[in-house]
């Protein structure tokens, strides 16, 4: 049996400019059509509201609303450029109650254990009818590894959110980056990103033991680790302890 490359080796891999943009627009894709494929699954918006589409060769479903199309891009645009200063550290889309602060889940994928990509240009986020960049090998990545792992993430990440029960109506959402330690905030005119509320969020890691109980979890549920070539993420779903998960 094979030995699964170690994950704490990705930070030291060193990429070529071309190979490390098109890893992370890859990633950003992947990003997009999570997030639709989450707004759909978790009764965010109608189902009417969206169509079917297909990406790594799989049904997925992509919102119809311009407004909502248009807010997704934005939000994976600013997130990529936090993830090419390597500040990010976790993604996470969190689904609050209706009219409270309060998160019933938080949806989370873990990159702490990205590459260092150094200074990277070029590359962006693509709908989920532009999601396959090809399978081909170019002697530093195997494309069509990378495609598998970020086909059996969404394929899984999809089968966790439709299998839980629906929230309650009028629930809203929100997409976070929680930063490393030791980024600077992405502070800056036009002003992409705002503090969360305090009690949403621990100070640092060492402080993460005692976040309050508006902050989902304790109680995480594993959906998927990814090996997409260089790329080694992490996702689960988080909700406050005593909700017991009701899907079949």
């Amino acid at each position: 049996m094979s030995t699964s490359p170690d994950p704490n080796d990705q930070k030291n891999i060193s990429l070529p400019a071309p190979s490390a943009s098109r890893l992370l627009t890859s990633f950003t894709t992947f990003l997009t059509l999570t997030l639709h494929t989450l707004l759909y699954h978790r009764h965010l918006y109608p189902p009417e509201t969206f169509l079917t589409a297909r990406a790594y060769n799989l049904p997925v479903h992509q919102s119809r609303h311009p407004g909502v199309c248009t807010w997704i891009a934005d939000a994976v645009t600013a997130v990529g450029a936090q993830l090419r200063r390597a500040a990010v550290e976790r993604v996470v889309l969190a689904v609050h109650a209706p009219g409270q602060f309060r998160v019933l889940e938080r949806w989370v994928i873990d990159v702490a254990r990205f590459p260092e990509w150094g200074s990277i240009t070029g590359g962006s986020a693509e709908g989920a009818n532009g999601a396959d960049p090809g399978g081909e090998d170019d002697g530093l990545v195997n494309w069509t590894d990378v495609n598998e792992a970020l086909r059996g993430a969404l394929r899984r990440i999809a089968y966790a959110a439709e299998k839980m029960a629906a929230p309650p109506q009028g629930c809203t959402f929100t997409l976070a980056v929680e930063l490393r330690d030791e980024a600077s905030a992405p502070i800056g005119h036009p002003q992409d990103w705002i503090p969360s509320q305090p009690s949403l969020q621990p100070s640092s890691k060492k402080q993460a033991q005692k976040q309050p109980a508006t902050v989902a979890g304790p109680r995480a549920t594993p959906i998927r680790s990814v090996q997409a070539g260089p790329l080694f993420f992490e996702c689960w779903v988080e909700q406050p302890d005593g909700d017991e998960p009701k899907g079949g």
